[in-house]
């Protein structure tokens, strides 16, 4: 699990939620081990049974209403009440008042305040993006990613199988690397992938033989992003003759990362296979899928309807050269069952 101290929240995000330090740094080595936020209105109204105090505390119009309308010592014992916890932070929002009795009770329990002019909502879905980043559920995937005509596409395989080689070659051909050789994926909202490339390699490319490159100094600040989503894993491996490979593409494969599952392609390689227009050809029929037109499947449609078609014209003209009960075989169908029989034995050699 990630754990982040109330210090690191306010020095990443000190300008973008312009936060500013009431009362001083008394809590920024505390640990915030939850990524959600929470409003304390019940628990200043002295329910705490289920009062999640771990979480950062978020005071706006409504919390600060509710003590406005207080005496000053109901007021004191609410917020008593409510920073007997071990609470990491409280943010108030839209420079709402800070009475007298939370700074000294603040104070008292070593509890830092932030106040920010944002507005509680615009703040909980500033902040509460920044958090689900810094606890999504992440795993580290060996290979590279590689921006294609708008889909991510995740090369994996054995080291020195040529990952970064066909990145590269992508990249020439004006697509954009996201992380070479290390690729950090983490899980957000909505079972979506996102990868991201490490902060020590960030932009660099190890091509056996050339050695060490950097891609966006050599090809422009357009060949590169920091993240990407991971929509398509293409799995590299070498040519078996033995292998029985997919060459029609109606039973798609599946890869599962952090229990989100995305399409697999095993790609089989040898010399001279053009691999970098193949994946272009991934990405886009990809897309092609994501809009509803998916070619194996109405090309399979279409050979079906083929197949019944000829099957029952074949049955027609078999029932046609049959002769009738009771009825001695003319010469004619005698010729006609000769016939048939040939263009039978003709269309199923």
């Amino acid at each position: 699990m990630y754990r982040l101290d109330v210090k690191t929240l306010y020095e990443d995000n000190k300008d973008r939620l312009d936060l500013e330090i009431v009362n001083g740094d008394f809590s920024f080595n505390k640990p915030i081990t939850e990524g959600d936020l929470h409003r304390p209105g019940l628990a200043l109204a002295g329910f705490v049974k289920v009062f999640t105090y771990q979480r950062v505390q978020i005071v706006g119009n409504t919390e600060t209403r509710y003590l406005a309308d207080l005496t000053p010592e109901k007021r004191r014992h609410a917020l008593e009440t409510l920073m007997q916890f071990d609470i990491p932070c409280i943010i108030v929002t839209e420079k709402n008042e800070i009475f007298p009795e939370m700074l000294n009770s603040a104070n008292t329990h070593g509890i830092t305040i932030f106040r920010t002019p944002l507005k509680t909502t615009q703040l909980i879905h500033l902040l509460g993006e920044y958090m689900e980043n810094k606890f999504a559920p992440t795993t580290t995937v060996h290979g590279s990613l590689v921006d294609v005509y708008g889909v991510g596409l995740l090369f994996t395989g054995r080291s020195g199988i040529g990952k970064s080689e066909i990145a590269l070659d992508l990249v020439e051909r004006g697509h954009r690397l996201v992380a070479d050789d290390v690729v950090n994926i983490s899980r957000q909202a909505g079972n979506v992938l996102i990868g991201t490339g490490s902060e020590l390699l960030q932009y660099h490319m190890e091509i056996r033989g050339l050695g060490i490159i950097d891609v966006r100094s050599l090809f422009g600040i357009n060949s590169v992003r920091v993240q990407k989503r991971i929509e398509v894993e293409v799995h590299l491996e070498e040519w078996n003759e033995k292998e029985d490979y997919e060459r029609i593409g109606l039973d798609e494969e599946h890869t599962e990362y952090l229990g989100v599952q995305i399409p697999l392609v095993k790609l089989p390689i040898f010399p001279g296979k053009n691999i970098t227009v193949i994946a272009e050809v991934i990405a886009l029929n990809h897309m092609l899928k994501m809009y509803g037109h998916n070619a194996a499947q109405l090309f399979n449609e279409r050979l079906l309807k083929k197949i019944q078609s000829r099957q029952q014209k074949q049955a027609e003209m078999r029932q046609a050269a049959m002769p009738q009960p009771d009825e001695k075989p003319s010469e004619k169908s005698k010729q006609d069952f000769r016939e048939l029989k040939r263009y039978l034995e003709r269309d199923f050699e």
